[in-house]
């Protein structure tokens, strides 16, 4: 293959070097989705703030991340390629050293920090995306989606691992060193950032086609509202329950103003979100499946940390190291998966992924206090294969069902409601973790009556509230493979259409 194509100005590209400093950029900037996870009790003790609070910077970044990707189609239209990476690039490491240099004592400034990184995220996710098919052609196109891969799921999947370690190490920066501080988790990301950005200058392209639309306000707010109050009420689940009116008057004021917006969206000629890709029943039935594998990897991802440090007592560190060879495993199957796309479509790939998913989720159901953690290790290795045979080849095979003139608008669709679908899958399963926990737990009388007893029942309360979630999780692998059924046999692409 040669490696060598032509840009907008009919410049020549150098596609691996341009995919190199593509990858690497969206994969530093993707860490810090959940590489504060495992900080969150050091900032409490910094910030001085209770856990509801300190989770703000969870939440924020959800909420301004999934604001954001809706965005992300007007701007690949309108602004060319190298500049909107080099912009969101520049963003992210602004954001990144106002929370390197926080004072303690200005945790608002913190929250602004996560706003930056996450509006970045927004913007480069999907456009990692785009950019991946315009350098491939039809042929590699599974291909460059399992390149995409290696980012999307490994740096989520890596970032509680990589704080736990950077927590329990002492780091030298610009000079000084910081003793297990959380600043490092900031710090250890700049420099490779700043590389990246002096890299694209020289390797970066405008790739793809731009034209001068205008950005309609109207849909802009509705958007921002939408996406934002049911990303909101997600959010909040996990603190106050599904009756709350923090999470009830969210979730409808933002359903409201999606449907407005999917209508508004309807009636325009240059839409702001084009929901008409949705018309394609392969994009359709791939973005459902898609979701469903975040919502099955995100909510597990969540749950399985909680139980080795709650219930076994493991630090940070150590439960990140556990799940690690389930992100490598992550980055050495999704290419081979793509690879495996181009030659035999999605639809095999799938059933497969989500078989395999479902056999590595069932047995987590049994989990107890003394399950040893090879064991545990071993499943989710396993689910992240199955996750890793499903995720590209359907992202993939979604894109394929699209022309180039829908690439961006159908990314920032796909993409949209996989961040829904997360903010979902984490809400679901949290809630129902903590509602079955605090059904089956003993009595406060008994606590004084037999201590050990009392909390022997807690243990198992906490257990059940695991297998439930765990039992959900399987439940949503199952019905992605009833789904898959639906999907077309085969690669798709344009021509493929009529099939479809």
């Amino acid at each position: 293959m040669n490696n060598e194509i032509l840009d907008r100005h009919g410049k020549p590209v150098n596609r691996l070097g341009m995919m190199l400093v593509l990858l690497v950029g969206v994969f530093s900037v993707m860490l810090m989705q959940t590489a504060l996870g495992t900080a969150l009790p050091s900032l409490m003790k910094a910030f001085d703030v209770n856990a509801s609070t300190v989770q703000w910077l969870t939440t924020i970044f959800l909420m301004a991340n999934g604001i954001m990707v809706p965005v992300s189609a007007f701007l690949t239209t309108r602004i060319p390629t190298k500049t909107l990476y080099l912009s969101a690039l520049t963003l992210f490491t602004i954001g990144t050293f106002v929370a390197f240099i926080t004072p303690t004592n200005a945790f608002w400034l913190l929250m602004v920090a996560r706003v930056l990184q996450a509006m970045a995220v927004g913007i480069l996710m999907p456009l990692m995306q785009v950019v991946s098919l315009s350098l491939f052609d039809a042929a590699s196109r599974g291909r460059a989606m399992g390149l995409g891969g290696l980012v999307i799921g490994m740096a989520p999947a890596i970032g509680p691992t990589l704080s736990g370690w950077i927590l329990e190490k002492d780091h030298t920066f610009l000079g000084f060193t910081l003793q297990n501080s959380w600043r490092s988790i900031f710090g250890i990301v700049l420099p490779v950032v700043i590389l990246v950005i002096i890299a694209s200058f020289f390797l970066f392209h405008d790739v793809l086609p731009t034209r001068k639309v205008t950005l309609n306000v109207r849909s802009l707010i509705e958007s921002t509202f939408g996406f934002g109050l049911v990303l909101y009420g997600f959010a909040m689940v996990a603190t106050d329950g599904w009756g709350s009116l923090n999470v009830i008057l969210p979730l409808i004021i933002g359903l409201i103003i999606v449907i407005e917006f999917i209508w508004h969206q309807s009636k325009m000629d240059k839409p702001f979100l084009d929901m008409s890709v949705f018309k394609s029943k392969q994009f359709t039935i791939t973005t459902i499946l898609v979701s469903f594998v975040m919502m099955a990897m995100i909510g597990v991802e969540m749950v399985l940390p909680i139980y080795m440090q709650n219930i076994r007592g493991l630090t940070p560190l150590h439960s990140g190291l556990i799940l690690l060879p389930g992100a490598l495993m992550m980055g050495i199957v999704s290419p081979i998966a793509g690879s495996f796309y181009d030659k035999y479509g999605a639809k095999r790939l799938a059933m497969t992924g989500f078989t395999i998913l479902i056999i590595g989720t069932v047995p987590l159901v049994y989990l107890t206090a003394n399950t040893p953690t090879l064991y545990i290790t071993t499943l989710y290795t396993l689910r992240m294969f199955g996750i890793a045979m499903t995720m590209m080849p359907l992202t993939a095979s979604a894109m394929g069902a699209l022309s180039a003139q829908n690439a961006a608008q159908g990314t920032a669709a796909n993409n949209t409601m996989r961040q829904i679908a997360s903010s979902l899958g984490t809400a679901v399963l949290s809630s129902v973790m903590q509602s079955v926990t605090k059904n089956n737990m003993p009595k406060n009388s008994l606590s004084g009556q037999d201590p050990l007893l009392f909390q022997r029942h807690a243990i198992d309360a906490t257990l059940n509230g695991f297998h439930a979630a765990f039992i959900l999780a399987a439940v949503f692998a199952t019905i992605a493979l009833l789904v898959t059924f639906l999907l077309h046999s085969g690669k798709v692409t344009v021509q493929a259409k009529k099939e479809l």
